[in-house]
């Protein structure tokens, strides 16, 4: 998580050198324009942005550092791979209803395209798709 933080800032520093370098030599290369008028805007504030938000992204992860209080396994040198290895969730294989959830968001933005009339439907399938994938265990093992 140091190095994270360290590459971030880096990168802000970076962004911030480059939205200089930009600006500069747009002005440089149109001397007979005022320079208010010789700076591309687009790309100057889009450099500057993008250092922003490195800046934000850098923040929050150098928070999250001083949050957590210590290392994590990644950041230790003597850390086994099964130490960064969390307990992901339970997973069913085979389930159909993610696919129907799919499709149900499929109807609804094919709705949008061809006929408002399918978005109702689209939510329809929706909320039975989704009660069917809340539900899925209460039925019995391997039930629909």
């Amino acid at each position: 998580m140091k190095t994270n933080v360290g590459l971030w800032w880096l990168l802000v520093g970076f962004f911030l050198f480059i939205t200089i370098v930009y600006t500069g030599w747009n002005i440089l290369a149109h001397p007979q324009l005022p320079w208010y008028n010789a700076v591309e805007w687009v790309g100057s504030v889009a450099l500057l942005f993008a250092s922003a938000m490195a800046a934000m992204i850098a923040f929050y992860t150098q928070r999250v550092l001083k949050a957590q209080g210590g290392d994590l396994p990644e950041d230790r040198l003597t850390a086994d791979i099964d130490d960064g290895d969390p307990e992901i969730g339970e997973f069913s294989p085979w389930s159909w209803w993610p696919i129907v959830l799919a499709a149900s968001g499929a109807i609804a933005v094919i709705g949008l395209a061809v006929g408002s009339w399918m978005v109702p439907v689209g939510f329809a399938v929706f909320l039975v798709a989704i009660v069917g994938w809340v539900y899925e265990y209460y039925r019995g093992y391997f039930a629909r």
